[in-house]
């Protein structure tokens, strides 16, 4: 490393930790202290660092965010949905970072009501959340949750709508989410743990009681499960839902009779995940019981809900994902995936009429359900988009199979127009002979050369899909040459059931080889080379991003990790901190010794060694409750300590924020423009 470097370095204090006969020597344990002011200071000198490493890109900075902020329709406001008698609408207005949100009764001519204007909530505060808004069934009440801190520790207070005034009760330490029962004094909502921040109490409020006096109606005992309550679309059923990674556990009740109790509705085995979907006198169920790994179709009547009862409706197919079903009064509408792809099926009720697809024809589309709230409807929303289309709302009718555009996204920045871009899918041979997709977006006339900047991203855990969609501020860097592509590797569930399975526990780095294989692929085909080719992940995708600057540094030029999992023993091993115990299912759990060998050989705090490693900018926020600060700090630090390179390595904290970053819609651009300003400024653009 370069000697006349003037990044900060953390002092080395040893600390060491066993399990197994096997001692790992962790010198940077003494960060993992947040109220301690030699932390803080560590953190504000790696800030600083920062500033003056990026400070001759400052204008461009500005100018990035500038760009950014223009291609925000400032004065926004949602598609309208009709509910319950309302039509809700979410707005909004120029220069305010937060939403408002209002409603109107039955017309969209009526006189508009202020519910929520999030503006106004979150002045004082340099960090604020609003999640739950839910209305009593008589319309008078509002529920909602609000964070202030960014550690997803909510606040539960209800409004009455008639008088603008808020009572007096407040829920604390909640999820934000709240349901009301039909009788609109009863609000059932779920807690969580102060320490590990799991969703494991649900309790029942009666309006005006104490909260202190609050009936606990469901206690979660195993501490791999999370807990929560909904009501059903049709509006007759309370539900309880209990999740681990593996299995699910639901409980019913009718939402007339909140005082009485909740019934099982099919007991918890491991391995068996399902869903359930009220519809008139019975229930829909998605569940992979028997074998059926990419899900199938279930029903059963409302008074006999045990698995026995249970009668196939779609059954299970070995190339399509069964991902979420909606229930209409006469249509039965079903999101699938196949090839990569999502497909929307509609089934009438009535079985003399045929069921069918929608028609999408791109390779790069994303295609979803949105906001269908109403029972009684022939109206499906869904939202259109892909890499160069802004999302598209459209009312489709599913009796005569007309559609209408309700919104296009704007772009309002003067310069956009998709006709100028190309999007495309390729397929890669991975190392182990299996086909891993990666989709692409570029300007037009691009020339496979080898010398095109590309940024290639990937998450790949918990089953969760990057899917193709519009993302309006990556136009930054496509304008200015960058290839944007998302590699679908295995963790995700792309290519169904197994792909996820493929990518977890002990086929973990399955993952990271799959982001090796497609950089690899990328440069062999001259969309790009070593020079020109940067990576980016968030989260889980920030371990992808430690494990592939471990295994294969010498492919990228730069690697942005956002807060990034990366110190996956530590934090696996220690149950105090949230979404650990609920991981074991994902990750392993360390404390077996088979899974501690397996998950020390990638973590990437572990591994980190003495070898030349790419430019990198490491994100993290100070009340990060999913991936803790100390992460990404102590792997900031050892990579100082041992890289061989005169690499730009930069550690940025929010320390006003938590997991999601700056809540202001523009406080979070001035992020995204630092990070841009830092890909840019490698390639040598700096206009």
């Amino acid at each position: 490393m370069n000697p006349v470097d003037d990044a900060p370095r953390a002092k080395k204090i040893e600390k060491q930790l066993e399990i197994h006969n096997d001692v790992r020597i962790d010198n940077y344990f003494w960060l993992n202290d947040r109220e301690d002011p030699e932390v803080v200071e560590y953190l504000k000198n790696e800030n600083d660092y920062l500033e003056k490493k990026l400070k001759h890109t400052e204008d461009f900075q500005k100018t990035l965010f500038e760009e950014l902020k223009a291609r925000i329709k400032e004065d926004d406001e949602s598609v309208p949905y009709k509910y319950n008698g309302y039509w809700y609408i979410t707005k909004f207005e120029k220069g305010q970072d937060y939403p408002i949100y209002t409603r109107k009764k039955e017309s969209l001519d009526a006189e508009e009501e202020l519910m929520v204007d999030c503006n106004a909530l979150a002045k004082g505060h340099s960090y604020f959340k609003l999640t739950g808004l839910n209305v009593s069934p008589d319309n008078r009440l509002l529920s909602y949750g609000t964070d202030t801190i960014g550690r997803r520790k909510y606040t539960i207070q209800v409004k009455d709508l008639n008088t603008g005034k808020l009572r007096p009760e407040r829920l604390e330490t909640t999820t934000g989410s709240s349901t009301w029962a039909n009788d609109n004094k009863t609000l059932f909502y779920t807690r969580k743990n102060p320490e590990t921040l799991r969703s494991d109490k649900i309790y029942k409020h009666k309006l005006g009681a104490d909260p202190k006096a609050d009936e606990l109606v469901y206690f979660e005992e195993d501490d791999t499960f999370y807990s929560l309550i909904y009501k059903t679309k049709s509006r007759k059923f309370l539900v309880i839902v209990s999740s681990s990674t593996v299995s699910d556990e639901y409980r019913i009740l009718n939402a007339d009779t909140p005082d009485g109790d909740f019934r099982l509705f099919a007991p918890r085995e491991r391995d068996h995940e399902y869903n359930i979907y009220h519809h008139e006198d019975q229930f829909y169920i998605i569940t992979n019981i028997s074998g059926a790994k990419n899900f199938k179709l279930m029903r059963t009547s409302e008074e006999e809900t045990d698995i026995k009862h249970w009668v196939e409706v779609i059954p299970h197919r070995e190339n399509v994902l069964l991902q979420d079903i909606d229930t209409f009064t006469d249509f039965l509408v079903v999101s699938e995936r196949r090839d990569g792809l999502n497909r929307i099926h509609v089934t009438p009720f009535d079985v003399s009429k045929e069921s069918y697809y929608l028609p999408f024809e791109s390779e790069t589309y994303t295609a979803y359900s949105t906001t269908n709230v109403e029972f009684d409807t022939e109206i499906l929303r869904y939202n259109y988009t892909s890499l160069a289309t802004p999302t598209t709302i459209i009312d489709f009718n599913m009796r005569d199979k007309t559609h209408k555009v309700l919104k296009v996204s704007e772009v309002p920045d003067g310069k956009f127009d998709s006709k100028n871009y190309e999007e495309d899918r390729v397929w890669v041979i991975a190392s182990d002979g299996k086909k891993v997709a990666i989709s692409m977006v570029y300007k037009k006339g691009m020339q496979r050369n080898g010398k095109n900047p590309l940024l290639l991203y990937a998450y790949g855990s918990y089953g969760s899909t990057v899917n193709p969609s519009f993302r309006r501020n990556y136009l930054s860097l496509i304008d200015r040459g960058f290839n944007f592509a998302i590699a679908h590797v295995r963790g995700s569930q792309y290519l169904g059931r197994e792909w996820y399975e493929d990518g977890k526990l002990f086929n973990k780095k399955n993952t990271f080889t799959d982001f090796i294989d497609c950089s690899k692929h990328l440069i062999d085909q001259k969309y790009t080379s070593p020079e020109h080719l940067y990576a980016m992940g968030g989260s889980a995708g920030g371990l992808l991003m430690g494990a592939i600057v471990n295994m294969a540094p010498e492919l990228y030029n730069g690697v942005i990790a956002a807060v990034p999992f990366v110190d996956v023993i530590t934090t696996m091993l220690d149950n105090t901190i949230p979404l650990t115990t609920f991981e074991y299912d994902e990750w392993g759990n360390p404390n077996n010794n088979d899974a501690y060998t397996y998950m020390l050989s990638y973590s990437p705090y572990d591994q980190v060694k003495a070898q030349k490693y790419p430019n990198m900018l490491v994100t993290t926020g100070l009340h990060d409750s999913q991936v803790q600060y100390w992460e990404p700090a102590k792997w900031v630090a050892k990579l100082r300590e041992l890289k061989t390179d005169d690499a730009i390595l930069l550690l940025r904290t929010n320390m006003d924020t938590g997991h999601g970053g700056a809540s202001g819609r523009f406080e979070a651009l001035k992020e995204e423009a630092q990070e841009f300003a830092f890909l840019l400024d490698l390639e040598g653009i700096n206009e």
